[in-house]
């Protein structure tokens, strides 16, 4: 995760936004400056006066009403929704992550019982060539079975494909060049069995893009505040103080002290038009703001919902996948021992063996999916996202443990949620 380049470039974001929120902060502090300046005259070739100035020029505003001070909330809510940003793309990152892997695993699966398949149909093509030469079976039978065996190798190229191509997207996700991938298989994986029927609503809340949204809104409603105090007048306090040798028309030598000190009092009166316009515009965009946040809810709801219907159809296809796979087996063995005692073509052997290869790379894929399935449901809920001693953020991986650990807990039924 360290080498991905957009989970780099959203935590320089947020070390952009930490910085633009120290700059609103300081401006509540006074100004402070040193401005020196000398000048050298002569009139009619009259012996030339030299005059200096070393000021100390320092400048306050007085934020009475507000304008700073709503600044430096919306910094503050920008720092809160550019680590938001950083932690959906690390939630991205890690769901990307993991699918691509099983996804692996699921390749490596389905080319390892196309390679079990071939194996075993190129021995049929040797059994068939024997009845042949004994007078059990004709040409035709060996051509078919040929066709259907190449056709298979030629999926196993394919799948070989897959593979190379996945591990490669894995290696230039996580920063690496393209490259094979360490793995394990797919039977040794542990994914949770049970699954609730709703979700704690408090989870959504953790959710990364929950908390950008609702951040984007906090700023927008602070960029509103911002826009009204431009028709309230502004109060700056601003003085000067150094040494001078020049004090009115005449020139003193050795210079003298200086003071000066001036308050200024600034009330808008012909740009009122300008200032309801950004008014104007600040309210569309909060507006805008409140309805992206109650939409990201709503999205959250449905790929929460989609994550659980995901699961259960995977599972129950599953069921589904495995007595489907038991039958074929039988109908290949019954096949075989009809062929052998004259009661069946081969034509009929070819299509049971390749149901039941269908049927078990179906089950590899439903498998994956259920993987897939519980995968999306943990994003769903915000899983992945947390640093654990993130600056902004509270803890959120005990809730999601808690959640596939303890189905007893209270939690909204599909249609509250």
């Amino acid at each position: 995760m360290r080498n991905n380049s957009d989970l780099q470039t959203a935590r320089l974001q947020v070390e952009a936004a930490q910085a633009s929120l120290m700059a609103s902060r300081l401006a509540f502090l006074p100004s402070l400056a040193i401005s020196p300046e000398g000048t050298v005259s002569s009139y009619d070739h009259s012996k030339a006066t030299q005059t200096y100035q070393l000021p100390l020029v320092s400048s306050w505003e007085l934020d009475i009403s507000g304008r700073l001070l709503n600044a430096s909330r919306g910094s503050y809510t920008s720092l809160l929704q550019s680590e938001a940003y950083r932690r959906m793309v690390q939630s991205s990152l890690i769901t990307n992550i993991a699918n691509l892997y099983y996804t692996l695993l699921m390749l490596d699966q389905q080319v390892s019982i196309t390679q079990s398949t071939l194996l075993l149909w190129w021995e049929n093509i040797r059994v068939l060539e024997a009845m042949k030469e004994a007078g059990m079976t004709n040409e035709a039978a060996i051509v078919q079975s040929r066709a259907n065996t190449h056709q298979v190798e030629a999926s196993l190229f394919t799948l070989q494909q897959q593979v190379r191509e996945t591990e490669n997207t894995l290696a230039v996700l996580i920063g690496h060049p393209p490259q094979q991938i360490e793995r394990n298989k797919l039977e040794a994986q542990y994914l949770p069995e049970y699954l609730r029927a709703g979700v704690p609503v408090q989870l959504l809340a953790n959710r990364p893009d929950i908390q950008y949204a609702e951040m984007q809104l906090a700023t927008a409603f602070y960029n509103t505040n911002q826009a009204r105090t431009a028709f309230y007048p502004q109060l700056t306090i601003s003085g000067n103080a150094g040494w001078t040798n020049a004090a009115g028309t005449a020139v003193l030598n050795p210079g003298k002290l200086i003071l000066s000190a001036v308050a200024n009092l600034t009330q808008p009166i012909f740009n009122r038009g300008n200032n309801l316009a950004n008014l104007r515009i600040a309210e569309v965009q909060q507006q805008e703001a409140q309805i992206n946040f109650q939409q990201s809810l709503l999205q959250a709801g449905k790929e929460v919902s989609d994550a659980l219907y995901q699961y259960e159809a995977a599972d129950s296809r599953m069921l589904e996948d495995r007595s489907q796979i038991d039958n074929l087996e039988k109908a290949v063995q019954y096949t075989q021992a009809l062929f052998r005692a004259g009661s069946s073509t081969y034509l009929e052997i070819l299509t049971a063996q390749q149901s039941l290869l269908n049927a078990q790379l179906t089950e590899v894929n439903d498998l994956f999916d259920r993987m897939q399935a519980i995968i999306n449901l943990y994003t769903a809920l915000g899983g992945g996202s947390n640093d654990y001693n993130g600056p902004y953020w509270g803890g959120l991986q005990p809730a999601i443990d808690n959640y596939f650990s303890n189905p007893g807990d209270v939690c909204l039924i599909e249609g509250d949620l």
